[in-house]
């Protein structure tokens, strides 16, 4: 789920420094781990087959229901 900015218990602010693409494929691959998937290969190369709309929009599809993803910009919440 992305959303503007609200208190939840896991939350990644977009707009901050966890917010990058390479925190966020680092985080896809811890949470893919603790998730129990077979491998993360799949996850990562859909995250870095596009733009950074796509890997956000791929991080949420995967994560989403355990992750908040939060950011001010429009065009990233439009994109959900």
């Amino acid at each position: 789920m992305i959303q503007a900015p609200n208190d939840h218990d896991l939350v990644i602010n977009l707009d901050g420094p966890d917010g990058n693409a390479f925190a966020l494929m680092a985080y896809a691959k811890q949470f893919a781990r603790d998730m129990g998937y077979a491998s993360d290969e799949v996850i990562l190369n859909n995250m870095m087959a596009g733009d950074y709309k796509n890997l956000v929009r791929t991080f949420d599809h995967y994560f989403g229901t355990f992750v908040i993803l939060e950011t001010t910009d429009e065009e990233l919440l439009n994109a959900s």
